[in-house]
């Protein structure tokens, strides 16, 4: 790959200032590549995105192609009854574990913010209730793991997760709601030691789809 790597104006930064980090590559520097992966107007103007060293100029469809081509069978879903501000971050997670898919129940509009635009690379589904999701989950064949602390819960840290499935969240807060409790064929509990009743709602997410991938995942993931 030719290229021109993004710097700072050249200018020297002040005592004790580091200078400003700028992410990604400039325009395409060489004769014009022949990859079709490769989309013109970022090789013309440069690619900024946030996206691995691997996938530096290639469209957004060749990128999402690739990533379907080793998704991991593990699914995400969120309950959304109250424009919770953590599933831009759960969604964002979800992407950096290349989960097959995200399932977002209740309401269709949710905060992006915290995604950071990950979302587009990911499949991303909407459910109206508890019970159309549990419904697609059994038809797919799929276990469907709650988060949460209740009496019942299984410690996260010691269960066996089932390689295909779907990993369930609540809200920050009231947490899972009761409809999605019965829905679930186990509900996972994170070990705690401090003074808090609970964790962040997607920090819970972060740590239990690791322990998934701690389990099922390959050892090395795709050189970036």
């Amino acid at each position: 790959m030719s290229s021109r790597p993004l710097h700072d104006d050249g200018a020297s930064p002040s005592e004790g200032e580091a200078p400003e980090r700028v992410v990604g590559v400039g325009p395409w520097e060489g004769p014009w590549p022949q990859d079709p992966r490769f989309d013109a107007d970022l090789l013309r103007e440069g690619d900024r995105r946030n996206v691995l060293d691997r996938y530096r100029y290639w469209s957004l469809e060749a990128i999402v192609a690739d990533l379907d081509a080793r998704r991991h069978p593990f699914h995400v879903a969120i309950e959304n009854w109250q424009h919770d501000l953590n599933i831009g971050t759960v969604v964002r997670t979800a992407n950096a574990f290349n989960a097959a898919g995200v399932h977002i129940i209740g309401r269709r509009r949710w905060n992006r913010r915290g995604a950071m635009v990950t979302d587009r690379y990911l499949h991303v589904h909407h459910h109206d209730t508890v019970a159309a999701f549990a419904a697609w989950a059994a038809e797919e064949g799929l276990p469907v793991l709650g988060v949460d602390l209740f009496p019942e819960s299984v410690p996260l840290e010691t269960f066996d997760f089932p390689r295909a499935c779907v990993l369930v969240f609540g809200q920050e807060g009231p947490g899972l709601s009761e409809q999605m409790r019965a829905a679930s064929s186990a509900v996972l509990s994170i070990a705690q030691y401090g003074s808090t009743r609970s964790i962040n709602a997607g920090v819970a997410a972060g740590i239990a789809m690791h322990a998934w991938i701690r389990q099922h995942a390959d050892a090395a993931p795709p050189s970036p």
